[in-house]
């Protein structure tokens, strides 16, 4: 059965050939037919079935998509970035120290790197299935053929393109004729487009001048000083109903309407000493600094100070202790191009022969309080460094500071050739 579909309004408008377009009623029938475009060397054609068919990419002679590829190249992509960002801004532009790790810590910086490669990769199969596939398209010639709306419903279809090469009027009508299709139909498309109305230029033109407006508000807020409060559309969690400290409430369910409440007689909090012991003061009965340990000192205590050292003290002290950690060394580079200021530097704790005071002079337990609630500009690390932690790096300040003015009478033989450089 042979049709040419061409529309009946084609005196306004020119028309060519798109293809031709068989019909078939089964999926064997479908499968035969796409075997024999197949064998007949046809590039340019496709099969449209209302369902996926198992076996039709064989059929068709589908070779495998470039798809994974360009995939696999995003991902790389993704993950060569994140390592280049990480390490760069870490180890080269801005080296930090952070808890002891190495500047060039991977796997550290294994979530950045999976994400990126996650987003990449993502990002990549997105873009190349729509410009693989020329999407969007929201029309085809074959959608000017009546029969064809049954393809997403019961009926099956194999198209050839007049553009493909092996084209021919009278053969390629022939090869579909052969495999006995229940119908073989011409497909016509427009040479000539209908122009769009005037008024989408001008809504296309509107829209383009619209988007300038938040570009220009962005402009506007980043440069401009204002004294109203900014406008907060999403408000998240930033005004919901509490109690703030120190601040009456008439709804709190206690007859003082107070926020805080009130210490309970006789508790501690958790990790306290309630009986202020020198391990958690420094101090001793007459609140003195005590000078000795309130533990046991053994290499298990010093090698936990050095890894506590290391963590929390080394980046502004430096490993050695003489104040010229990561931190502090990038401070005096902004102090020097002028771009910071009232930058304190780091103290000291291993001190010079004429400087006794932080050599040695100075208590345990007064080190010990330093560490516990700060000293000038330096903060307080009672909160995060446990007191056996705090006496551990005292000992290992101790340790730095004897390493440094050690006599030669108390350095062992086998090690006065190493530091002698022999």
């Amino acid at each position: 059965m042979n049709h040419d579909a061409t529309p009946s309004n084609t005196r306004s408008h020119d028309w060519k050939v798109h293809g031709y377009v068989a019909e078939y009623g089964d999926v064997d029938s479908l499968i035969h037919a796409c075997e024999k475009v197949r064998d007949a060397g046809y590039t340019k054609w496709d099969a449209h079935s209302p369902f996926p068919v198992h076996g039709i990419d064989d059929a068709m002679g589908i070779k495998p998509t470039i798809l994974p590829w360009i995939v696999l190249g995003g991902g790389l992509t993704g993950l060569l970035t994140a390592f280049v960002l990480q390490w760069w801004t870490n180890a080269i532009d801005y080296p930090f120290l952070i808890s002891g790790k190495p500047m060039m810590s991977i796997p550290a910086w294994i979530p950045v790197c999976f994400e990126l490669t996650v987003l990449l990769s993502a990002i990549s199969a997105f873009l190349s299935v729509l410009v693989l596939n020329v999407l969007p398209a929201l029309y085809h010639p074959l959608f000017n053929l009546e029969r064809f709306k049954r393809a997403t419903d019961d009926k099956f279809f194999v198209s050839i393109e007049a553009a493909d090469p092996l084209f021919h009027e009278t053969n390629t009508k022939s090869l579909l004729a052969s495999t006995h299709p229940a119908a073989l139909e011409t497909c016509m498309e427009e040479t000539k487009q209908a122009k769009l109305p005037i008024a989408f230029h001008y809504v296309g033109a509107l829209a383009t001048l619209l988007t300038f407006i938040p570009l220009a508000l962005i402009y506007k807020a980043r440069f401009a000083k204002s004294d109203a409060p900014r406008v907060h559309i999403v408000w998240d969690m930033d005004w919901q109903p509490k109690y703030k400290t120190q601040k009456q409430a008439k709804f709190t369910g206690f007859a003082d309407h107070r926020t805080m409440r009130q210490q309970i007689p006789g508790t501690v909090a958790w990790g306290d000493d309630p009986d202020a012991s020198p391990l958690t003061t420094g101090k001793d009965a007459a609140g003195n600094w005590i000078n000795n340990f309130p533990l046991q000192v053994d290499a298990q205590l010093m090698a936990r100070g050095e890894e506590r050292f290391g963590i929390y003290c080394a980046p502004c002290h430096g490993l050695d202790g003489a104040g010229t950690g990561t931190v502090a060394r990038r401070a005096e580079q902004l102090l020097a191009a002028n771009k910071a200021q009232g930058w304190t530097r780091p103290a000291s704790l291993v001190g010079t022969l004429e400087d006794a005071r932080l050599r040695r002079d100075t208590p345990n337990g007064e080190l010990f309080n330093t560490i516990t609630n700060g000293k000038n500009t330096m903060q307080g690390y009672g909160g995060q460094i446990t007191p056996k932690d705090r006496w551990a790096i005292v000992l290992y300040v101790r340790a730095l500071q004897r390493a440094k003015f050690l006599p030669d009478a108390d350095v062992p033989p086998e090690l006065k050739d190493k530091l002698a450089g022999k």
